[in-house]
């Protein structure tokens, strides 16, 4: 579904990503493990034309995406969930997630709403919310208008940066939850996240960002074992 083949993106003159290349499969969760300041949010931002690579190559169901613009990006099957939420607190539910289709609406609005009935059944809380103002919810509440939001385009790639930044534990472990419902409704998942032995108890795969570089990639099940990444990423002390 995704292919990316030496990307390389900087601000300025300081690069950042250092010939990144990985791929992800249609139906898979994927998710991507690193520090702060390894590259991860910056990849996404590539991914999703919020940054433009000085080098390398970027194919999304054989479509080009290095020239091309976010918006374009979205209708052709991809859309992101960003970190700290950032929805629009001044509108109501109803409102930010009609905005997620946005791409959609002006082409066919009767659809385009008719997509908020499986989005009110993924997220029952933002049908109870559904006249609230944005900026009101909880912090967990808030996060499943993100992703709500974005899946209101109806991706083939739905990608998440730090869903679980800020979040107490119980709403972490029902985010979670939510994300391998949608791999079990066909959706496919770039998954980025602090929280890597979460992450990596739900993915399929995974890679391991560090100072703009792959350093490690793999099964899931074998990045959990990797004694590297246990000391790294997992808190524990391999024995």
């Amino acid at each position: 579904m995704l292919k990316i083949k030496n990307i390389e993106t900087a601000y300025g003159n300081l690069k950042v990503l250092r010939r990144i290349s990985m791929h992800v499969d249609p139906g898979e969760i994927v998710t991507i493990i690193g520090a702060n300041g390894a590259g991860k949010t910056t990849l996404l931002h590539t991914i999703c034309g919020l940054l433009k690579p000085r080098a390398g190559e970027m194919v999304l169901q054989g479509n080009d995406l290095c020239r091309l613009s976010p918006e374009k990006i979205v209708k052709l099957g991809c859309s992101l969930v960003p970190e700290g939420r950032q929805v629009f607190a001044t509108m109501n539910v109803r409102e930010n997630l009609i905005l997620g289709a946005y791409v959609r609406y002006k082409k066919d609005k009767k659809k385009a709403l008719a997509e908020l009935d499986k989005i009110f059944a993924l997220f029952p809380v933002l049908k109870e919310r559904e006249n609230q103002l944005a900026g009101t919810l909880s912090g967990g509440e808030q996060q499943m208008l993100a992703m709500g939001r974005s899946l209101m385009a109806k991706p083939a790639l739905i990608m998440m940066d730090e869903p679980s930044t800020g979040l107490a534990p119980l709403i972490v472990k029902n985010i979670f939850e939510i994300i391998v419902k949608l791999k079990e409704s066909g959706n496919t998942v770039l998954l980025v996240e602090q929280n890597a032995k979460a992450a990596l108890a739900i993915a399929d795969r995974g890679y391991v960002l560090e100072t703009g570089k792959i350093i490690v990639q793999g099964p899931a099940e074998d990045l959990l074992a990797n004694n590297d990444v246990q000391r790294a990423y997992l808190g524990r002390e391999a024995v």
